[in-house]
């Protein structure tokens, strides 16, 4: 009776469940705390349970799971919670993911790291992108394999043991006292992991970590077909879809965008993609550079996921290191690259260069000419030999729209691979899905990074493309749209509150193609000591975003946001972006960003208010 009112209570969940739980890639940060992720909905959902209460006033209340869909949503918390009560387990124990091997990777990262054995059980078959041999030649993941007859043949072992299933519903999970975590697989739409065990609890954070940075929950659209089969206690439908011709659109569209001709991935995420091309050139240097060091080079303040995932990835593997590369304010990024090579070089390592052009937050371009020269430059060994060529993973999701690749463009001559997060212009905001393309000098390397994106199940999902094809081929336009507006919005801001430094391209660069639709804002504080002035500006910077959003709350949001189709998104990037970053590296300041279509009037009107407050 029991699961009977739950799967009931379910079912009008999504009958009244607001759009935005379908339709919305990030999430409002006033009504987020994001130490109780999840847990926090889940309380105020479960209270709503209680009382029987799934009207959609109530519903559009609760607050937010997430921040960032690809963490997590309404949607993947109600399947967890649906999933954890019929089988009497703490909700926290139950995680989705949109990819069927990263659960599997998630849990031999924490045992390589807590030097602990793993014991991956199946019946029938492993997914055919699970690769051995590499997840333990590349990864540096330890397990044995076996395959059983029937659960009850699982015998005790001195580790962690890991049941694989794959599943064509979704219900009550044999919770066998030898198993440590039930891996579920199913087709078309992701995996779930059922933590088995008081024992194993505290492995809940860092498998949610790595759903956090190596992949996505399983997307919104997939989690409403998992809660359909689940209140209905019946097999999955699937629906067909033109998932050829949208693949072929998208990659054409991503070609022409880029200015290539080389075969372009497609990932579930900007993240997704990023883990693909790291463990992808680490694979291929294994390969071609046996035994020699590994220098991951990564703005320490830069986008927190990049940030992190890229000292994860080191944290698993011997001869992998992490290099600050400073590139903001008073650093130049072409001169920290100079200086960075040059040791690298020396040490006869092998170079793997991240950054964003323009940089986040501080929106700031190099000289193109001059970062070509230093990229190019030849350098020596200690001994005297030609030392290795770095990689140059160019993230261009501020400017998608500019021209690197290309055989007559300025680094046609570099290895270089471009990625963007498919949330921001790609999708409009619709999907996170994101991609990669390398000029053609980065085929082999490609070839590799191909390779882990399906070891990893990662690429994007049947909808992702289907979204994407509907949405590339109007980018660049909404791109230009969207730069108009921000440009004549940091204008006004510059004339109303002139004491304010505002981070921006100016109109030079604007003039070569570098037009995002992307500012931060420094706002004027005062104060007798620097403690003082950093507490008030801190204090003025939720204040304005506080009144853009109370005023103006169809179009102002607070939330991690760019490249959306409508509307105007503010953020602190110390407290979301950069939420891992290291804090003296972190930029208490203000970042807002435009889109094509907005009432840019009343944001002036309101801004001017906020100035006259002050």
């Amino acid at each position: 009776m029991e699961a009977s009112n739950m799967l009931n209570y379910i079912k009008e969940v999504l009958e009244n469940m607001p759009t935005g739980w379908l339709s919305t890639t990030t999430h409002r940060l006033d009504i987020y705390d994001e130490k109780l992720a999840k847990t926090q909905f889940l309380e105020q959902f479960e209270t709503l349970f209680k009382n029987n209460n799934s009207e959609s006033t109530a519903l559009n209340e609760l607050p937010t799971a997430y921040d960032y869909i690809r963490l997590g949503h309404p949607l993947s918390c109600v399947l967890e919670w649906g999933i954890a009560n019929l089988n009497h387990l703490k909700s926290e124990n139950v995680i989705s993911f949109s990819s069927k091997t990263v659960p599997v990777l998630a849990i031999l990262r924490k045992n390589l790291l807590d030097n602990k054995n793993t014991q991956i059980v199946y019946k029938d078959k492993l997914p055919t992108c699970f690769d051995a041999e590499v997840i333990k030649s590349v990864y540096g993941y330890t397990f044995e394999l076996k395959k059983v007859e029937k659960i009850e043949d699982i015998v005790p072992f001195n580790g962690s043991t890991i049941f694989i299933s794959e599943e064509d519903g979704f219900g009550t999970v044999d919770l066998n006292s030898n198993i440590d975590f039930f891996i579920s697989l199913y087709e078309h739409l992701g995996s779930v992991l059922v933590v088995n065990g008081e024992q194993n609890e505290n492995y809940v954070s860092d498998i949610q970590h790595v759903r956090r940075r190596e992949t996505i929950a399983m997307t919104p659209a997939d989690c409403l077909t998992a809660l359909n089969a689940l209140v209905a206690q019946t097999s999955i439908a699937f629906h067909e879809n033109n998932l050829e011709a949208n693949k072929k659109s998208v990659l054409n569209s991503i070609n022409k965008i880029t200015n290539t001709t080389t075969k372009a991935l497609v990932a579930s995420s900007g993240l997704s993609i990023q883990y693909a091309i790291l463990m992808g050139l680490i694979h291929d240097a294994r390969e071609n550079h046996p035994g020699k060091a590994i220098k991951i080079i990564v703005p320490p303040n830069c986008y927190g996921g990049t940030n992190d995932q890229a000292r994860r990835v080191a944290a698993c593997l011997d001869n992998v290191e992490i290099v600050d590369l400073l590139v903001d304010g008073d650093n130049d990024m072409v001169q920290s690259i100079d200086t960075v090579l040059t040791a690298i070089a020396k040490e006869d390592a092998v170079p793997y260069i991240i950054a964003e052009i323009p940089t986040n937050p501080r929106v700031e371009v190099p000289d193109l000419n001059q970062l070509k020269a230093v990229l190019s430059k030849p350098r020596k060994t200690e001994t005297g030999i030609f030392a290795i060529d770095p990689v140059f993973i160019l993230d261009q999701t501020f400017c998608p729209n500019v021209h690197f690749l290309g055989d007559e463009d300025i680094l046609s001559a570099v290895r270089t691979i471009s990625f963007a997060s498919g949330s921001k212009f790609p999708s409009g905001g619709q999907c996170t899905a994101g991609y990669c393309v390398g000029n053609k000098k980065t085929n082999a390397l490609m070839e590799k990074i191909d390779m882990h994106l399906a070891l990893c199940d990662n690429e994007a999902t049947d909808l992702q493309y289907d979204i994407l094809a509907k949405q590339l081929p109007s980018m660049n336009q909404r791109i230009i749209d969207a730069y108009k507006n921000t440009r004549e919005f940091v204008n006004f801001i510059h004339d109303t509150l002139p004491g304010a430094k505002i981070n921006f391209v100016s109109e030079e660069l604007a003039s070569q193609g570098f037009t995002p639709s992307v500012f931060s804002l420094d706002l004027p504080t005062e104060g007798n000591t620097a403690e003082e002035k950093e507490a008030h500006k801190r204090a003025l910077n939720l204040k304005l975003i506080h009144l853009m959003i109370t005023r103006i709350p169809n179009e102002s949001k607070f939330c991690v946001s760019y490249g959306q189709l409508k509307g105007c998104y503010w953020t602190i990037p110390a407290t979301s972006t950069q939420g891992t970053t290291k804090e003296g590296d972190k930029d208490y300041i203000v970042r807002a960003s435009l889109s094509p279509d907005l009432d840019l009037e009343l944001h002036k009107k309101v801004f001017l208010d906020f100035v006259e407050m002050i």
